[in-house]
């Protein structure tokens, strides 16, 4: 059995692996000012991402605290706001948490943001993106 080397490429760079998915929060976090930040980019979580919260004391005092970790570690923005950490994550409202939850779920197991639905008038099945961003992104 040939070892693998993390120097040689997994496959063709060309493939384009898609590492950050923008999205868009159903109510937005509102700031200091008063202002509100929809728009946002959360990246695919690491190994490392899923393991390290595991230890934390307030992880193992309350484990629902484990999302409010693994989502400030891989939304990168939201808004204007740059860094985003638990206190950004704890001050969402409770749409947009559960929002980005389904978000974390849907890129980090099903690799994609599409969800199928159907038409209640015609019946007829198509994809959207329930990242909410517009066609063509931003």
């Amino acid at each position: 059995m040939r070892g693998s080397s993390l120097a040689e490429p997994a496959a063709d760079p060309a493939a384009g692996l898609r590492t950050e998915y923008p999205f868009v929060l159903p109510r937005g976090l509102v700031d200091d000012r008063g202002g509100v930040h929809r728009e946002g980019v959360m990246r695919l979580a690491t190994a490392r991402d899923e393991i390290n919260p595991q230890g934390d004391p307030r992880v193992r005092h309350n484990p629902a605290f484990l999302t409010v970790l693994l989502l400030a570690q891989t939304v990168t923005r939201i808004g204007a706001v740059q860094v985003v950490d638990t206190a950004v994550i704890e001050r969402l409202f409770a749409s947009d948490l559960a929002f980005l939850q389904d978000l974390y779920r849907r890129i980090n197991q099903q690799g994609h943001t599409e969800a199928e639905v159907g038409c209640p008038q015609c019946g007829a099945r198509f994809a959207v993106d329930v990242a909410g961003a517009p066609p063509g992104g931003f």
